[in-house]
């Protein structure tokens, strides 16, 4: 086991979730996935199965997983404060740039 490849396993299941694929997969399947929906339960299967699939030891893997669960956790509230900064910005940036529309739309006429 390769912590680089549990770091991926945690990045992708996080970014899956948080970037809307699974609520997409619902919609066309028009089935709720409640363990799939959830990025700390769909880490913690996922790294589960990796590792054991790798032929880890059992308990490793559940030590191993949980604390991936736990660090998907935490990665989802640094990816969510990364989007309320973003749309902040783009906010601001967004009412400056109509402003100086509004006030060029006034010199030409």
């Amino acid at each position: 086991m390769d912590w680089r490849d549990m770091a991926a396993i945690v990045l992708a299941c996080t970014a899956l979730n948080h970037l809307g694929l699974i609520a997409a997969v619902e919609r066309v399947i028009r089935r709720s996935l409640p363990v799939v929906n959830c990025p700390k339960c769909l880490t913690f299967w996922s790294a589960l199965a990796y590792q054991i699939l790798t032929g880890c030891h059992p308990l490793q893997a559940l030590a191993i997983s949980l604390l991936c669960s736990y660090l998907a956790i935490w990665l989802e509230l640094i990816m969510y404060a990364i989007d309320t900064l973003y749309n902040r910005l783009y906010g601001i940036i967004e009412d400056n740039n109509q402003e100086i529309r509004d006030e060029g739309d006034t010199e030409s006429q």
